[in-house]
């Protein structure tokens, strides 16, 4: 079994029908989410100084659509991670991202909103590489110098539905082509940026 991502793990999406894709998902995907999670979790935990749980997307209410993507949060809670901000590493078909992530299940989202829009200056801090989103369910996400960044807090701030979420993308076909190792050391850098983030909007 691979513990890496390959072309077939991205292609799991590829495939018709909610079980037939579910079953490569758990087949393709989910090793490797159980893998990351015992190299990076410890990570975390360090860094945070707070206990950080591994929680590997299920998707168990979808009945008909099958997910076009799939997704591991690392969480302070043991229980479940919607409600709390929370790192992810997920698939779509094309590419693979790595997210500090501020979802619209957040209780007292305005107040995170507000620290974030108080601090902005870390956000512009970090690398040319990292992106922004507004919708975890989006493929899409801009650099963070080309959004409008105050605009699109403001809206995560008084829009219900809104969210944040600040990372990397990294492209399908260069995943395929790294190690395990690689890969992880990756997602650890990239946590390494936000983890100052995290902590500070709290």
């Amino acid at each position: 079994m691979t513990n890496q991502f390959t072309e077939e793990a991205f292609n799991a999406f590829q495939i018709d029908g909610l079980e037939q894709r579910m079953e490569a998902i758990r087949e393709r995907i989910q090793p490797v989410f159980r893998q990351i999670g015992q190299d990076v979790a410890p990570d975390l935990t360090v860094h945070l100084a707070e206990d950080m749980y591994v929680h590997i997307a299920q998707h168990a209410r979808r009945k008909v659509n099958p997910p076009n993507d799939t997704w591991m949060a690392f969480s302070p809670n043991k229980r479940g991670y919607k409600k709390h901000p929370h790192f992810q590493v997920g698939l779509f078909d094309d590419h693979l991202f790595i997210w500090l992530a501020y979802i619209y299940e957040l209780p007292n989202k305005s107040q995170y909103a507000t620290k974030l829009l108080e601090q902005q200056q870390l956000l512009h801090a970090l690398p040319s590489d990292f992106v922004i989103s507004y919708d975890h369910m989006k493929k899409d996400a801009q650099p963070i110098d080309e959004t409008t960044l105050e605009q699109g807090l403001v809206r995560f701030r008084d829009v219900k539905k809104a969210e944040f979420l600040v990372g990397r993308h990294i492209s399908a076909d260069q995943v395929s082509a790294m190690s395990h190792d690689d890969l992880v050391q990756m997602i650890r850098n990239t946590y390494e940026q936000l983890v100052p983030i995290y902590k500070k909007i709290k």
